[in-house]
């Protein structure tokens, strides 16, 4: 069976989602949310570390906090990003003072931070909060 899996970042259940079909707003086969939406996806560090280690299409986190101003300033840019990117690869916000594990598993040092995933591997890292053009550039060669 062909076609790319994507983790559901509602539920967690794996996906497989013919090619043609990414961009024409796959919903999940078990709880019917949406997995190519346009906007970044709010995770938990169990879904995060499924989808990063099953996607086909490359993840990219944003990992911040409520309390982070720079954090919230990218916020609208990372949402930009997603729309933009939409079919190429998956962004998603993992806050961090909810999922404080975070930190420690992936090495944290400054929020925000974003790491991309693609095949199963970290690929890339920054730090710091870019605008929306910086963070498409940034994601493109996945």
């Amino acid at each position: 069976m062909s076609g790319k899996k994507l983790t559901c970042f509602n539920c967690g259940q794996v996906n497989r989602v013919p090619e043609d079909k990414l961009m024409s707003g796959p919903k999940c086969g078990t709880c019917g949310a949406r997995l190519i939406g346009g906007k970044a996806a709010e995770v938990d560090l169990k879904t995060l570390q499924k989808a990063a280690r099953t996607d086909d299409l490359p993840v990219v986190v944003d990992f911040w906090a409520p309390w982070c101003g720079p954090c919230r300033s990218m916020a609208p840019e990372f949402s930009k990003a997603a729309q933009a990117l939409a079919g190429k690869a998956r962004l998603v916000k993992l806050n961090t003072q909810d999922n404080p594990k975070s930190v420690q598993t992936y090495g944290i040092r400054g929020i925000p931070t974003m790491i991309a995933f693609a095949g199963g591997q970290e690929k890339k890292r920054k730090s710091g909060a870019m605008p929306s053009t910086a963070i498409i550039d940034w994601a493109q060669d996945l």
